[in-house]
């Protein structure tokens, strides 16, 4: 009889690499041309024309919304920001060294208490849940940070689009035009990434018929790991390291030398450049004039020093920090930053897991000791 190879020997790779887990409409990547489409519309396209509302909509609906659709998408996010007094207090007892995305994480979870339709599953109640957890993560990652100083939180400002509201409750006071754009391209870049390793932990959470909130907590606690979400907060830390463009060259050799990763650098899908980095750079250099311009000057340098060295191309975390640093956004944040735009991915990921449902469960290759007889603990010595 011909053995059954596909339940025998099922296909292997280290990380999932290159192991196709499922279908989706959501977003197109081609890591070859660096090419990456959200419902088929070219991220260039929506860095330069869209918001992050028009993105949300799209990526929740699967076409652009009309203008009036738009205005009305817009006014419900802004009304969904308050967030349940508890978990706000939770927020201003914890501790003020706490990590931002992991309050982030348990404030998540908190928020599943208290929402009307928590274990409604239903199409209409999760379009409803994906519409107060991308509103509140904003007053959340604000209020964090405002705690973190011994702040009061701020209260939201319906009259502000997404981007504008969070500046405005982090700092107290309206940002320029010119920061609020950039934070809005920002998180219109950073809104969706296929099966990234926090949605699909969002997915596999869904897929066991678990509730949205269960999802996104599971994708914010795989988040916060430096290998993930905490990659531009480690490229500000390295920037910091270098200190000055004259070191840069020496800097990276010694890296190297070592066998150590530079953040910042390469990507498990792009073989190129990442197509959202070129937006992100723009960005920070308009920009540049609000904070210490060494920063873009090392970056620029490091750049160059690597691709001559390795030939590795930037990925979206590099640029990312330095934009960032010139909002003054602190860098302990930064991996809560990224969940205010990336919840829009993980929420349209989940209600994609619902709508054609089935329980993720790969096999494992295994590679411990072969049969062994009991011994009874008598025996053992």
């Amino acid at each position: 009889m011909t053995e059954n190879k596909t339940e025998s020997q099922p296909a292997k790779a280290s990380g999932l690499a290159g192991v196709v887990a499922g279908q989706s409409s959501v977003g197109f990547i081609d890591g070859k041309q660096g090419i990456l489409r959200y419902r088929g519309y070219d991220i260039h396209e929506l860095a330069d024309k869209s918001t992050f509302e028009e993105t949300v909509y799209l990526l929740w609906n699967g076409d652009l919304p009309s203008r009036a659709e738009l205005a009305d998408f817009t006014t419900f996010l802004a009304a969904q920001r308050e967030v349940p007094a508890p978990v706000l207090e939770f927020i201003q007892n914890a501790p003020t060294d706490a990590s931002p995305i992991g309050l982030l994480r348990t404030a998540v979870s908190g928020l599943g208490q208290y929402d009307p339709d928590a274990e409604d599953i239903s199409d209409a109640a999760n379009k409803r849940k994906a519409g107060r957890l991308t509103a509140q993560l904003a007053t959340l990652v604000a209020a964090i940070e405002r705690c973190r100083k011994g702040n009061e939180p701020i209260a939201p400002d319906p009259a502000l689009g997404h981007a504008a509201n969070y500046l405005y409750m982090l700092r107290g006071e309206r940002p320029s035009a010119t920061e609020a754009r950039a934070l809005d391209v920002a998180l219109v870049l950073h809104a969706d990434h296929g099966f990234n390793a926090s949605t699909f932990s969002a997915k596999v959470t869904a897929a066991t018929l678990s509730d949205m909130h269960s999802a996104i907590t599971s994708a914010v606690g795989t988040l916060k790991g430096p290998l993930h979400g905490g990659a531009n907060q480690r490229v500000r830390e390295m920037l910091d390291e270098i200190g000055s463009t004259e070191r840069v060259p020496e800097w990276v050799t010694e890296k190297l030398a070592k066998k150590e990763r530079i953040m910042g650098f390469g990507h498990r899908v792009y073989k190129v450049e990442d197509p959202r980095a070129r937006h992100l750079r723009a960005s920070a250099e308009a920009l540049r004039a609000s904070g210490d311009p060494s920063l873009l000057d090392i970056s620029a340098r490091l750049v160059d020093v690597v691709h001559e060295a390795k030939g590795l191309e930037v990925n979206v975390d590099f640029w990312s920090a330095s934009l960032y640093s010139y909002l003054n956004l602190a860098p302990r944040s930064f991996p809560a930053i990224f969940a205010l735009s990336r919840i829009s991915g993980w929420t349209t990921h989940v209600m994609e897991q619902y709508a054609d449902n089935k329980l993720i469960r790969p096999r494992a290759e295994y590679v411990g000791p072969d049969a062994r007889d009991y011994v009874s603990v008598e025996d053992r010595g």
